[in-house]
């Protein structure tokens, strides 16, 4: 590995090698040279002077590109589709003058674009479906586990560790809601020339409409699309760069709040990423176990949603036809969301199969927590007792007070229950107000609709897609 020059994390830290490929000179190059046999192929059928033997030599040429010959071209004519159309035409003299033919640079570079967006797409897909897999799998091992639950992060009425789980899972599948929907309209550009007019292909074909307007549905064919877009100017709509990427935004964000959720909890002790035999938690404080994972996905997942508006700014300022103020500002927001969402999702996948939960710390805290909570049920054993609900209500307000104050105060144990068989106005005793700290009473459904989710939503959804399961993360470091 060259050590004088950046090297971008993405390649060397966080994403797949899956990932890496399909975003990589071999992929973009060899899928030109597809496109450029489509194009000839479809000529040739629809009656242009091409020939099947220069058909012949351009597929047998396809996979070994000569960087070399088109780098040195591009040193000299400033044109990075030029050099290739040059390169192409040294290893197939016989085909060199029918390559590129009634084409501009976009149809290469915005078909190939949305091809690689669409390979990469379905890699986010594949691995999101088994993220959503391994969460269903852990919502379902601990849905009747009882915790404490948290709004504004001061406990609230207990829920389970696996409702809280169904949570996370919902956000993903919203994901893949959306994922499927985008990946199904994607079209490509198909070949319109350089204002979408398709005026070559009229001088091409002698002004024949009716040939010409198979070009674009025989192409899409060839390259495994149903279609093409309807109409454009010289390049795809922007506008589908913004869609992908916001997609990705949106994956980001529902692993963003799972992480930050994780790294909460292993700060309570009561949740814990994986955390390797001889991994180092801090380079001063040797006993650390930092959730560096779970702090990854969320630094990762930010970056991701503000490259959002790298597409959106794009899209929104291009002028008329077309302008080139697109390409660099593309060339590094595209990539680099779906590298950085596959790292994302790999991440993911490590800490939730591997994620450690610790029943005895998790009761511990809701003990703690339990006798403010079972008050309620507590007042309505009083009055059965034949206590005054009113009284009562005040008295346990005022008990609550002075247990709260015991707590924070003087750091001692929620003593609440103790002060309630001390008052002589609820009539019960210690023993019979313990059999109200039983967790399982407070949760509510939480495990009834943590089952009905996992099987009745989750699971028909991982049938749909079972082709794709099982898949294990790949985390470089």
């Amino acid at each position: 590995m060259s050590t004088d020059r950046y090297v971008s994390p993405l390649s060397e830290r966080y994403a797949s090698k899956e990932m890496q490929y399909i975003f990589s000179p071999d992929m973009k190059f060899r899928t030109w040279r597809k496109l450029w046999i489509a194009l000839a192929e479809t000529e040739k059928e629809l009656g242009l002077n091409i020939t099947q033997e220069q058909i012949d030599e351009l597929k047998a040429h396809a996979e070994d590109i000569n960087y070399e010959v088109a780098r040195e071209r591009e040193r000299q004519v400033r044109h990075d589709v030029m050099s290739h159309v040059y390169a192409y035409g040294v290893q197939c003299p016989k085909a060199k003058g029918i390559i590129h033919l009634g084409a501009t640079s976009c149809y290469v570079g915005d078909n190939t674009d949305i091809i690689v967006m669409t390979e990469a797409l379905k890699l986010v897909r594949k691995k999101l479906v088994n993220v959503i897999a391994e969460l269903a799998a852990f919502a379902d091992k601990y849905k009747a586990q009882p915790t404490l639950a948290f709004t504004h992060f001061q406990p609230a009425q207990p829920t389970t560790v696996g409702k809280r789980a169904t949570l996370w899972t919902q956000e993903f599948l919203l994901d893949l809601e959306d994922l499927e929907y985008v990946l199904s309209t994607m079209k490509l550009l198909g070949s319109k020339g350089t204002t979408g007019t398709q005026a070559s292909f009229l001088e091409l074909f002698d002004g024949d409409q009716e040939t010409i307007d198979k070009i674009d549905p025989m192409i899409a064919e060839k390259m495994g699309f149903k279609e093409c877009y309807p109409v454009s100017g010289q390049t795809y709509s922007r506008k589908v760069d913004t869609r992908v990427a916001n997609i990705l935004a949106g994956i980001a964000a529902s692993a963003h709040k799972m992480s930050n959720d994780i790294r909460l909890l292993q700060h309570l002790k009561e949740v814990e990423e994986p955390f390797e035999k001889s991994q180092i938690g801090s380079s001063a404080m040797a006993y650390k176990r930092n959730p560096m994972r779970s702090e990854r996905i969320a630094s990762l997942s930010r970056y991701v949603m503000v490259d959002a508006l790298n597409p959106a700014i794009t899209s929104a300022t291009q002028w008329f036809e077309r302008t080139l103020d697109d390409s660099a500002n593309k060339r590094l927001s595209i990539p680099e969301g779906f590298l950085a969402i596959d790292g994302i999702l790999d991440l993911c996948l490590n800490v939730v199969d591997g994620l450690v939960v610790y029943p005895k710390v998790i009761e511990k805290h809701m003990m703690a927590e339990l006798p403010f909570m079972a008050t309620e049920n507590i007042m309505m054993d009083a009055v059965k007792a034949g206590g005054d609900r009113q009284e009562l209500h005040e008295r346990i307000r005022e008990l609550s007070m002075e247990a709260g104050k015991t707590v924070k105060v003087e750091g001692k144990d929620n003593n609440l229950l103790e002060l309630i068989a001390a008052d002589p106005a609820f009539n019960l005793t210690l023993e019979d107000l313990q059999k109200s700290m039983d967790p399982t009473k407070y949760v509510g459904r939480a495990k009834e609709q943590t089952e009905k989710f996992v099987s009745k939503v989750v699971q028909p959804i991982l049938d749909a897609h079972k082709d794709m399961l099982g898949i294990k993360a790949e985390i470089n470091v």
